[in-house]
């Protein structure tokens, strides 16, 4: 990694952190789970409770991360896990910290780590039943806080391959449009989704151990395109 990147390096694989909970409790409930009326033989009726373990690390608070526990009812939170990671931030701890935006798996903003797997935490649909769900920022990168990694180094590579059109010739005409037929078009089938959320680079060994002279997946694939 270049140096002067700030944040905590994550190397640890999500299954070997382990929750002190120093800073903050080890465990919440959301007001809304908590104000169900409970049924006999414990828990809130009809309710659907389920765990969220999420990476936790503040640069203003010196110290290790930390796994924090979350808990709320599926049945009152939407089918995703950014759903989860909203109603988390709105009603039971505003400092979580991740980044969002579109919610339609467009933008690519809610990459992370999501059981050990890396994808867009707005496609990404909780799993019901009791196991837990462990969630962590994309691995090999810096953090900034909790969930939020420092993409500087992914977009200096994408930028280094030069990822626009060019011309093979001068134009015939000063600031005429560049026509593209049906068939070239069909060329880029494949090779224009990508929507630099860096999930893929961040599961490559290679990247991992060689981020300053391999450019990884994202990058090589706009180089094809």
């Amino acid at each position: 990694m270049a140096s002067g990147l700030i944040g905590r390096l994550v190397r640890t694989k999500p299954a070997k952190l382990t929750s002190t909970a120093r800073l903050i409790p080890s465990r919440c409930t959301s007001s809304a789970t908590e104000s169900k009326p409970s049924s006999s033989g414990g828990g809130g009726r009809g309710s659907n409770l389920k765990t969220f373990q999420i990476y936790r690390w503040n640069p203003d608070s010196p110290g290790k991360p930390e796994l924090q526990d979350y808990q709320i009812d599926l049945k009152d939170c939407g089918p995703m896990v950014l759903d989860a990671l909203i109603k988390i931030k709105n009603e039971m701890d505003p400092s979580l910290t991740f980044r969002r935006s579109c919610r339609e798996g467009i933008c690519g903003s809610c990459a992370m780590n999501i059981d050990g797997c890396n994808g867009l935490a707005c496609l990404t649909k909780i799993e019901d039943g009791a196991k837990e769900t462990t969630i962590t920022p994309l691995p090999h990168m810096f953090v900034i806080k909790d969930l939020v990694v420092d993409m500087t180094n992914f977009y200096n590579q994408y930028k280094s391959i030069e990822p626009w059109l060019k011309r093979k010739s001068p134009a015939s005409e000063p600031g005429k449009e560049i026509l593209q037929s049906k068939k070239d078009r069909a060329k880029l089938d494949g090779m224009y989704e990508c929507i630099l959320c860096a999930c893929c680079s961040t599961s490559c060994p290679s990247y991992w151990w060689n981020p300053e002279s391999y450019l990884g997946p994202a990058a090589l694939l706009h180089a094809n395109r």
